[in-house]
């Protein structure tokens, strides 16, 4: 081999077996599941980061505080029910039954429905006079719904796509990562907006 092909010749960029040896990956877990791992960490950094800047904000002397809307809670059950849900296509897809299509979509229909709920909620709270730049506490309180909606929106992507390929023919089985991912996320949504409901709420 000449001098030019050593100096930019790339081993990485090789397939197959190399020295005898077959390319293992770091982690035992599929890539899937490490990336949302990964993604839950730093999405509960961002949530606690906010959630401290709260509490310390709401000490100054012009926090109003916004009063609860009674509509959370109802919106709350809607997202347990979907975590439900999501919760039941996983087992159904464990044990080979056949409903796994129809309460993977409830699923999401449900998570659909708490963000419609959100944002009427968002309405109601305009119409009171409460805005976002109103004060403090009510930028606060658009920030942490909204940037949890919009986490729940990233979710129903994903949701969409694996339910799509259920409704395309695709077997269950063939999907039982992506619907153990999606119970995990939402799992992870309703702990956190658990936590931002319990913010808002004592405060």
């Amino acid at each position: 081999m000449s001098l030019f092909k050593q100096i930019t010749d790339k081993p990485w960029e090789r397939t197959g077996i190399i020295g005898g040896l077959r390319a293992e990956g770091t982690f035992s877990a599929p890539p899937e599941k490490v990336a949302l791992v990964f993604f839950l960490v730093a999405a509960s950094i961002v949530f606690s980061l906010f959630g401290v800047s709260y509490v310390i904000r709401m000490e100054l002397p012009d926090w109003v505080p916004v009063s609860e809307p009674s509509q959370l809670w109802f919106n709350t059950a809607l997202l347990v029910v979907s975590s439900f849900l999501f919760q039941r296509s996983k087992a159904a897809v464990s044990a080979g039954k056949k409903s796994v299509k129809s309460t993977f979509a409830a699923g999401g229909i449900f998570a659909i429905l708490f963000i419609a709920a959100q944002m009427v909620t968002w309405q109601n709270l305009q119409a009171q006079g409460l805005f976002m730049t109103s004060n403090p506490a009510n930028s606060f309180y658009y920030l942490l719904t909204g940037l949890h909606a919009l986490h729940i929106l990233g979710g129903l992507w994903v949701w969409s796509k694996s339910l799509l390929r259920l409704l395309s023919g695709a077997k269950p089985e063939e999907l039982r990562l992506s619907i153990e991912l999606c119970t995990v996320y939402w799992h992870f949504l309703l702990i956190v907006w658990i936590a931002v409901f319990a913010v808002l709420s004592n405060t």
